[in-house]
């Protein structure tokens, strides 16, 4: 485990043992008391949900540590919707395709127009996700988020506005969190659409490192005034109801802030230019010396304003996944009559198979991201905290996009790709951008990896770390006798259960009927997924104390984990599809994944498949795509040069 060091001043009383651990791991006192934070109200976030449904019980976590794959809990759950549901979901579509089919969905600013977002509040689409009770149409949220990838197909700008009211902006913060006075009086407004909502967490210093936040609220007499600034806020404008994470007294805390009509000393926006979200209202905030009133305060029974937030971003990761999977299925609908168009020596280039192969791994894309968005809208239902399983839908989600949009989309469509009013040119910072939304990728792989070690870490390296942190040794060496002697008791507790775990053989739920390729697939994550715990453990054995600082370590571990992962959910989710070309996709997706995580070259049958099924697509269509208004060809050419003159 390396060399000796001797005795060092043993670890402060008031100190938790991540916060010990972590600075006999080389932290600073202050690094590891922010990330003892974070740590902390982690798990607070845990004690909202009983335990067969925390992380522990999860789906992945039982998949690698308990070498007993629930393949049912990896399969897509949905719901029922009530009749008012459906019908809100069915009428805010009607109204965003006629809008969008009459050219009126932005006003002259290039927002979407005031009289769109007032149809849609007259509809009920900012109420979905709102309770009955409060006037809302209380949906199931593995029928919202489907319903979303819907929207995105006519307008994703519109379908990201509900994710942003319902999911993280105030909706869930007070339905989750709030009094029921608190409730009376904010959630009827928002089921209405008479305030949309936003949530005011990131700051000019404060991103993934949300303990650097500098916004503070500060009593005076029964209330309190908020001071700082807050930047890249969705959806605020003057007049809605933003929840706003400060500090209070040197904790974080949540108010739900009903924002003036208008602009004044205590209440500022700062603009700035901004790519992406051309089509929303995205603001920072500038607070100084604003009132408001102490009941606006968000009190969890446990925790505090680090909590809050932490629970409302699972949802709007699934909304990121469902939103990707419209954003693709745009790509493709714009795609698909280009290459019919487009000719190259004498021939459509429907025909070549570079062009097939990327429409079919489009295909695969849009399917893949169907089946993780129903997959964990289904955990959430279900009562589980699907944190992981939430970060893995994310992070596919948000990476196919980007990957789509550039190697498949615009080299497709060439130098058209960069011409105002083409889906690229208009859209690609939009396409980009949800890779740091919810988190940044690989900052939420490590996550992933923190949360599904944790136990383990608990309950086989702590012990170890205990015996260190109580001898004052940072740097074991099971070559030093005195070292041996102490650790001799947790050395053994871990030996005796890496014994039994390697005797003990993997079992699995039974698969659902499926085709030998979609078997083939699940199989193969299966035993993939049920076998990592070994390397897991060897990379915490070998880095102990300083495994978190080997970041690049575990955001790879994390990746290959969330690839298999990816794997059994398609096909699992493919195999209870009824249209054969939604199977191939999965396949060919499946069959991509596979060589990822394995390192193995593509077979030819492998690139067969997947010319195949592209060009299947550019024959008969996918699903969904009818329902997207048609693309005119920019700059289209005569195919008869003559007729042009």
């Amino acid at each position: 485990m390396g060399t000796i060091t001797e005795r060092e001043s043993p670890a402060r009383s008031s100190e938790t043992f991540t916060e010990a651990a972590l600075r006999l791991g080389g932290k600073s006192d202050e690094e590891a008391h922010r990330m003892g934070a974070v740590d902390a109200a982690d798990e607070q976030v845990e004690t909202f949900f009983s335990a067969e449904y925390q992380t522990a019980n999860s789906p992945l976590h039982r998949a690698v540590w308990d070498r007993q794959t629930p393949i049912d809990l990896f399969e897509g759950f949905q719901a029922p919707a009530s009749p008012r549901a459906a019908r809100v979901m069915q009428d805010s579509l009607a109204i965003v395709r006629g809008h969008v089919e009459a050219g009126s969905l932005y006003d002259a600013a290039g927002k979407i127009a005031e009289s769109v977002i007032r149809e849609l509040a007259d509809a009920g689409y900012w109420g979905l996700l709102v309770g009955e009770p409060y006037g809302g149409a209380g949906t199931p949220f593995s029928q919202f988020a489907p319903f979303l990838t819907r929207m995105a197909t006519l307008d994703p700008t519109v379908a990201g506005l509900a994710s942003v009211h319902g999911c993280i902006g105030a909706v869930d913060p007070v339905q989750t969190f709030g009094t029921p006075e608190q409730k009376a009086r904010f959630l009827p407004q928002l089921a209405r659409g008479k305030r949309l909502s936003a949530f005011a967490l990131t700051e000019p210093c404060a991103g993934s490192d949300l303990t650097a936040l500098r916004t503070t609220a500060r009593r005076d007499g029964p209330d309190y005034k908020i001071d700082g600034e807050k930047l890249f806020i969705t959806n605020v404008r003057p007049g809605g109801i933003v929840g706003v994470v400060c500090m209070v007294e040197d904790r974080p805390a949540v108010f739900v802030a009903e924002l003036p009509e208008a602009e004044n000393d205590h209440f500022r926006l700062r603009t700035y230019g901004l790519y992406a979200l051309r089509h929303a209202h995205n603001y920072g905030i500038v607070f100084r010396d604003y009132p408001i009133s102490a009941g606006n305060l968000l009190e969890p029974c446990t925790g505090d304003g680090l909590t809050i937030a932490y629970h409302g971003l699972n949802r709007g990761r699934v909304s990121l996944c469902a939103g990707a999977a419209g954003a693709l299925r745009l790509m493709l609908a714009d795609t698909v009559p280009w290459v019919r168009f487009r000719r190259t020596y004498g021939q459509s280039i429907a025909a070549r198979e570079l062009v097939e192969r990327r429409i079919g791994r489009l295909a695969g894309f849009i399917t893949a991201c169907d089946a993780l968005t129903l997959w964990t809208a289904g955990l959430l239902d279900r009562g589980y905290r699907g944190e992981m399983e939430c970060i893995v839908a994310k992070i596919f989600g948000a990476e196919s996009q980007k990957e789509a949009a550039i190697e498949l989309y615009m080299k497709t469509h060439g130098g058209r790709a960069f011409l105002r009013g083409h889906g690229f040119g208009d859209n690609v910072h939009d396409f980009l951008a949800p890779c740091i939304y919810e988190g940044e990728g690989e900052m939420l792989g490590m996550a992933l990896f923190k949360s599904l070690v944790k136990r383990h870490a608990r309950e086989r390296f702590e012990p170890i770390g205990k015996v260190l942190q109580r001898e004052g040794i940072r740097r074991p060496d099971l070559r030093n006798p005195r070292h041996l002697w102490h650790l001799k008791g947790p050395l053994w507790s871990y030996a005796r259960w890496w014994g039994r775990q390697t005797l003990r053989p993997p079992r699995r739920g039974v698969l659902p009927p499926m085709s030998g390729e979609l078997k083939t697939h699940a199989d193969f994550a299966v035993d993939w997924l049920s076998s990592v715990w070994r390397e897991i453990t060897a990379t915490m054995r070998k880095h102990g104390l300083n495994v978190a600082d080997r970041q690049c370590r575990l955001a790879e571990l994390s990746d290959r984990i969330q690839t298999a992962t990816v794997i059994l959910v398609t096909a699992l989710h493919a195999a209870n599809q009824e249209e054969e070309i939604v199977r191939r996709s999965a396949d060919c997706v499946c069959r991509e994944l596979t060589h990822r995580l394995t390192g193995r070259r593509a077979t030819d049958r492998d690139l067969r498949v997947l010319v195949e099924t592209g060009a299947a697509v550019i024959e008969a269509g996918f699903p969904m795509l009818d329902a997207i208004p048609p693309r005119d060809i920019l700059m289209p050419y005569s195919r008869n040069p003559a007729s042009e003159h």
